[in-house]
């Protein structure tokens, strides 16, 4: 005889149910479950009944089947699936998502998608949940743009044919994955960015180096962003003046449009530029900052270009669809920007490393030329005076040298100059002494030292600078040649200083004068007497360096005279 089937029998005393148990117990082997805990689990035991029976409502499977319909309604989608990988029972979400209609013959879940591809990192996700008994996570790449998360989780029991079973979350994270490839993609644009060998990059020219960078950035704006119009400015440091370094797509009169960082009137590029801070304009015909940069344009994006708190630059596309960008795109925007600012930042240090090395040689040819230069300028200074009105012609060639010799050191440092598009000159930081600048200075001193010091330090700041021995030259050079200020020692081999001081002054009444003197005694009170007769600074030798600079300013400043 064959053994009588197992009925789960579950439920309190209930009369109507009566006479059906007493028929079943001749036929099958009733079990009663002490509550819906034990019923649960004697169901999902090794071995569970074969038949299950209520005597009456159990409000347990009224929240079991409340629980049901909960899942039913998970945005994700659920599926029960067995070893073989049918899918037994999937709720909405998973209906929805994979089309699925489980009315006739169960379908193996992945071959649900045509040419969909496991990427890791279980490339076998069932067969591990199956070995191990514990849980396995990856990813499937339905198609370029679709990726689903899948969660494959082991469960008891088994299916009517004996099959194990098992549960499987499927997550649609196709924004996430490619938001990452996206990241991704933005940092191998900036490594790429970045990836220029210095020693290759000081071969090209400052303008080849900008070119390459345009190159460079136009592409991954088009290819990565997906981008069809930008326009990068930098910022000239002096003068606050946007200049544009790449206009794709943009309007021509807007390329051409003069801007400036401050955040009015300069519209949104010039904000930007002025607060450091992104600006995300949703629709341009409402926006008081916008100004038009491409016809049509409803929509933009601009992004500061900064590089450790300093603004260099801005970053702005246009479309011409309202609300165009997102919260995503102005992500994507500013870590590019990050990218692109270092990248402008790394051009612009090889750039000042060159034009820095250019003038430290130009500075060295001057040094090596003053001397002579010098020389030169005081003999022909002495015969100019010695023939003047005697010929004519002789006096228009003496003069003729002397001015000659007067542009060499100003040739030698415009052949210093950077040539070019001066693409560093936008982030080179201003001289600590820019009136200094095209100024020309006569110096009276008997110690080569000390004129030596100052050509060099003078002209370090675009000065010229002509240097004597004795009071006598300097008299004649002040006759021949206009300067800005005087700087003499205060005991000249040949005169008194207060008396050269009063000299110089009835050649140049407004001639600013300024002794030198070490800290040694003043007998004749020699700068006493200067201050009385209008001398306002006083310079100490050896020289300290912003002292000396800052008093030479003052003087220059104070009275500027006119270029003869």
């Amino acid at each position: 005889m064959s053994e009588q089937p197992e009925v789960l029998v579950l439920g309190g005393d209930d009369s109507s149910s009566t006479f059906v148990l007493d028929e079943l117990k001749e036929r099958c082997r009733l079990v009663e479950a002490s509550s819906l805990a034990d019923f649960i689990e004697r169901i999902n035991s090794e071995q569970p009944p074969d038949y299950c029976l209520l005597k009456s409502p159990v409000e347990g499977l009224m929240q079991i089947n409340d629980s049901l319909s909960l899942l039913s309604q998970i945005p994700d989608a659920i599926l029960q699936i067995d070893q073989n990988e049918r899918v037994l029972w999937a709720n909405r979400s998973a209906e929805k998502l994979l089309n699925l209609k489980l009315d006739g013959e169960m379908p193996k879940l992945f071959d649900l998608w045509e040419g969909a591809q496991i990427v890791g990192p279980d490339f076998s996700p069932v067969n591990s949940v199956l070995s191990n008994g514990k849980q396995a996570k990856t990813t499937v790449k339905i198609d370029d743009k679709t990726y689903f998360e899948f969660l494959v989780s082991p469960l008891p029991g088994s299916s009517p044919d004996g099959s194990k079973l098992l549960l499987a979350i499927l997550r649609d994270t196709s924004d996430e994955v490619l938001q990452q490839q996206k990241l991704d993609a933005v940092h191998k644009a900036g490594t790429d960015l970045g990836d220029l060998e210095r020693e290759e990059l000081l071969e090209l020219t400052e303008y080849e180096r900008i070119e390459l960078l345009k190159s460079k950035l136009i592409h991954y704006t088009q290819e990565l962003l997906e981008f069809d119009t930008v326009e990068v400015r930098v910022i000239d440091q002096n003068t606050q003046e946007l200049t544009p370094l790449i206009n794709f797509g943009m309007d021509p009169t807007a390329a051409a449009r003069e801007l400036r960082a401050q955040p009015h009137g300069n519209g949104v590029t010039g904000f930007v530029a002025a607060t450091g801070r992104s600006y995300l304009c949703e629709d341009t015909s409402n926006d008081p900052l916008y100004i038009e940069g491409v016809v049509g344009a409803k929509s933009s994006l601009t992004v500061p270009l900064v590089r450790r708190d300093l603004v260099l630059g801005t970053f702005n596309v246009e479309s011409p669809n309202v609300g165009a960008f997102s919260a995503n795109d102005l992500k994507f925007v500013e870590l590019f920007c990050r990218e692109v600012a270092t990248a402008l930042n790394y051009l612009d240090l090889l750039s000042v490393e060159q034009m820095h090395s250019v003038e430290k040689n130009t500075q060295k040819v001057l040094c090596e030329v003053a001397a002579p230069v010098d020389d030169i300028l005081n003999d022909t200074s002495w015969i100019y005076e010695r023939f003047r009105g005697e010929d004519s012609e002789l006096c228009h060639r003496i003069k003729h040298i002397l001015k000659r010799t007067q542009d060499i050191r100003d040739l030698i440092r415009q052949t210093g100059k950077p040539t070019g598009p001066n693409f560093a000159g936008a982030f080179l930081k201003s001289r600590s002494h820019p009136l200094l600048a095209d100024k020309r200075v006569l110096v009276v001193d008997t110690d080569p030292e000390i004129r030596k010091s100052a050509h060099v330090i003078l002209e370090q700041n675009d000065m010229t600078v002509d240097a004597v021995r004795s009071a006598d030259e300097a008299l004649r050079m002040v006759r021949t040649f206009t300067y800005h200020a005087v700087i003499a020692d205060k005991r000249p081999p040949d005169m008194k200083g207060s008396d050269l001081f009063r000299s110089i002054r009835e050649i140049h009444e407004h001639l600013p004068i300024m002794l030198m003197t070490g800290f040694d005694y003043d007998g004749e009170h020699t700068l006493i007497k200067c201050r009385e007769m209008g001398m306002k600074e006083t310079i100490y030798k050896p020289f300290i360096i912003d002292k000396f600079l800052k008093a030479i300013e003052n003087a220059v400043t104070t009275h500027l005279p006119e270029r003869v």
